[in-house]
């Protein structure tokens, strides 16, 4: 899901850097770019891809609230219509 060069931007914003096939033997470092060990990118990796995971429950709520103006139009027209929409979708996709 996160590809070596995301992981290393997540480390360090400035590096430069390039990989061919996704192999940790076929990165290159440019510039002064400090290299970054193959343990550190895969540590880093499977953080981005917890954090990914932790917040999945965010994405699937994302589309059925609406747009922001569905939302307003729903507050404006009736408050308590537009609560029990949000709680029912908060209760189908619930925060780990």
């Amino acid at each position: 899901m996160y590809d070596i060069c995301s992981a290393v931007l997540a480390i360090n914003p400035n590096a430069q850097v390039s990989v061919t096939g996704e192999d940790y033997d076929k990165i290159i470092w440019h510039g002064d770019t400090t290299p970054i060990t193959k343990e550190e990118i895969q540590a880093k990796q499977e953080e981005l891809k917890n954090n990914h995971n932790s917040n999945q429950y965010q994405r699937d709520r994302k589309p059925e609230y609406g747009t922001w103006e569905e939302q307003l139009d729903m507050m404006f027209h009736n408050m308590d219509d537009w609560r029990a929409h949000v709680q029912a979708i908060k209760d189908k996709y619930p925060k780990p």
